[in-house]
């Protein structure tokens, strides 16, 4: 994804640029040199890098940096609906519009911003998008940088419309691996999840981790704050916290579904899992003037952390 040389200073610790198709992207970084860019296109994150630079979100090289399509790979944004049901396009519109930098966002809680290199993105609904969900909205999105390397993705949707409305959401997080068949999910254990691929029934988590052998795409419900996604080759585990995102989709489409998709390549599902931050089962729903914040924040720990350290009420916000 070519981009040009920064055009201007956004804060400390922020440059702007433009990608191949002219718009803005910003890149954060930190002092140790862990870096993260997000597109206006979709108020994406395309690439978030450890302090060595090796790139931690998965890409598909067969990709299409072409709007309105949104970017296979980062953390796109599903938004008003995670999935594909009635008339709005798969995932919802948020991951294909242009967002546009944020200069007076309210005011977040005080550490929301010490030491962290962040962005204060803003989607509004077009006419074109109130004609297919007719509901006026604020959604304000900061993507933020610590000086740990660890990323942080908070949203706040709030209702401008005079009537309430319902919404699903997803942060589609897509993590780079080493070899799928030896990674492990643990934090899910026990919990009921709806499977896409039977009909969406619901199922109990049997295993003491989630492997992988085979295609899979599910919805786990109610889950703890904390999950972490071990790599057994890497000896690296990142670990998912979460606030506001009661549920957990899993996929990975193995290499049947891999070769039926144009934008990702036939052996990529070797090297990638979504794991998102998830709201699907209750549809958030918001009366006129009432706000909601769903909060994720990814870090990489050495494989030495195990889920005895997945404390359910651990904060970290």
């Amino acid at each position: 994804m070519g981009h040009s040389s920064a055009v201007w200073d956004y804060k400390v610790g922020i440059e702007v640029s433009k990608d191949w198709n002219g718009i803005d992207q910003i890149v954060l970084r930190n002092p140790q040199g862990a870096s993260a860019r997000v597109s206006l296109h979709g108020g994406q994150v395309t690439s978030w890098r450890n302090d060595r630079g090796e790139e931690l979100l998965f890409t598909s090289s067969k990709a299409i940096f072409k709007p309105p399509k949104s970017m296979r790979g980062g953390i796109p944004i599903c938004f008003p609906q995670f999935g594909n049901c009635g008339s709005l396009e798969q995932h919802g519109f948020a991951r294909s519009k242009i967002w546009t930098i944020d200069d007076n966002p309210p005011p977040l809680h005080l550490n929301e911003s010490t030491g962290k290199s962040f962005i204060d993105l803003l989607l509004k609904p077009s006419e074109e998008d109130l004609k297919c969900w007719p509901h006026s909205f604020e959604f304000r999105l900061r993507v933020s940088l610590a000086s740990d390397g660890n990323l942080a993705l908070i949203s706040r949707i709030r209702n401008i419309n005079g009537k309430p409305f319902s919404f699903s959401f997803a942060y589609h997080t897509y993590l780079s691996v080493s070899d799928i068949s030896e990674v492990r999910i643990e934090g899910l254990e026990t919990l009921d999840y709806l499977d896409n691929l039977c009909q969406r029934n619901r199922f109990t988590e049997q295993g003491d981790a989630i492997t992988f052998e085979s295609e899979v795409d599910r919805v786990y419900l109610s889950s703890q704050n904390c999950i972490a996604v071990l790599d057994h080759e890497r000896k690296r585990t990142y670990v998912l916290r979460k606030e506001g995102l009661p549920d957990v989709v899993v996929w990975n489409p193995w290499d049947k579904k891999s070769k039926s998709m144009a934008d990702f390549g036939d052996e990529e599902y070797k090297q990638m899992l979504c794991v998102d931050g998830a709201a699907i089962e209750k549809p958030i729903t918001l009366k006129p003037g009432e706000e909601w914040t769903g909060r994720l924040e990814l870090a990489v720990v050495s494989s030495s952390f195990c889920s005895e350290n997945l404390h359910p009420q651990m904060r970290f916000f």
